[in-house]
């Protein structure tokens, strides 16, 4: 069962925290292990549906985790006062799928550099994760939907042709997504650049959905993606047109745009990967072919160098 969309609320949720264990470990391909998470206070998880992210919260010792998770919403001042050896590692991750009456929550990790040995903490948790162990979820405590629920999918309703891109820390987020779309006279593509071949997952669609798996196989990361995301939009039409100046962009070090949609966009891209290849495509589709900032969020779910 995948997330579905939830109607909109006035209250906004509290981030609380719950205490789960996994109760299965689902290997889906060399990049991808499925974690099925459980616990009572999972049948009050906060679905909100979509690209909804949430964090999970990997302890370095019993007190400090303790000490966090005292302090509830106000949890963040507590973070940034522990000692670096004391405070847990937060990694952010998108909701693959839930079950409220189950009390069962899946998460789809990318096991970044396991075999090489520079793998984060989150990548080394999960590739060694058996059922059994424990493990706390930060997420929102109410259903809902919106940014303050960790979603930021929000086509406008009258876009007949929508593009999701991304590398493969995008792809658990792109794939709940599609699998919500409803039937409707839309265009639907997706474009994943994966590890390797093997990465591609087998994925029951709606009709007018498509996906193109973009194995790296060793080149460059985006070297694959940049190319077919700049194509796809000049497809769909999505360039300004002749004679038109592209818009000047400085990005320095913008990791994240999500502007408001354009109600009456006919077309809507949503981007996500390494912080440095979401920069490329936001010059590229923005600075040089002058595709509308409306039309497009940008995400950079992670940077190269820095543990996952």
């Amino acid at each position: 069962m995948t997330l579905t969309a939830q109607p909109e609320v006035a209250t906004a949720p509290e981030w609380a925290f719950f205490d789960v264990s996994v109760a299965a470990v689902q290997r889906l391909s060399p990049s991808f292990v499925r974690l099925t998470l459980t616990g009572p206070e999972l049948a009050g998880f906060g679905a909100a549906g979509d690209d909804q992210r949430f964090k999970l919260v990997l302890a370095r010792d019993a007190d400090g985790l303790r000490r966090l998770m005292a302090h509830g919403s106000d949890w963040y001042v507590e973070y940034c006062a522990m000692p670096e050896d004391q405070r847990p590692h937060i990694r952010t991750y998108t909701v693959r799928a839930v079950r409220p009456e189950r009390a069962e929550l899946d998460v789809d990790v990318v096991l970044h550099g396991i075999e090489d040995g520079h793998a984060g903490p989150a990548a080394r948790w999960a590739a060694s994760a058996v059922p059994g162990d424990r493990v706390v979820v930060l997420g929102p405590d109410r259903p809902g939907r919106g940014r303050p629920w960790g979603v930021e999918w929000a086509p406008p309703t009258a876009a007949r042709s929508l593009l999701l891109a991304g590398d493969e820390t995008a792809v658990p987020a792109v794939c709940a997504i599609l699998e919500a779309l409803g039937d409707g006279p839309r265009r639907v593509k997706a474009l994943l650049e994966v590890p390797e071949a093997a990465d591609a997952l087998n994925l029951v669609l709606p009709p007018g959905v498509t996906v193109r798996w973009l194995p790296r196989e060793g080149a460059a990361r985006g070297s694959l993606l940049v190319p077919a995301v700049h194509a796809a939009l000049c497809a769909l039409g999505v360039a300004a047109a002749p004679g038109e100046a592209p818009e000047e962009v400085d990005d320095g070090d913008l990791l994240w745009e999500v502007p408001d949609t354009d109600a009456a966009a006919g077309c809507y891209a949503w981007l996500a990967g390494e912080a440095g290849v979401v920069k490329q495509l936001r010059r590229r589709l923005v600075g040089d072919l002058g595709v509308p900032r409306g039309a497009v969020a940008f995400m950079g779910y992670w940077r190269q160098g820095l543990a996952s």
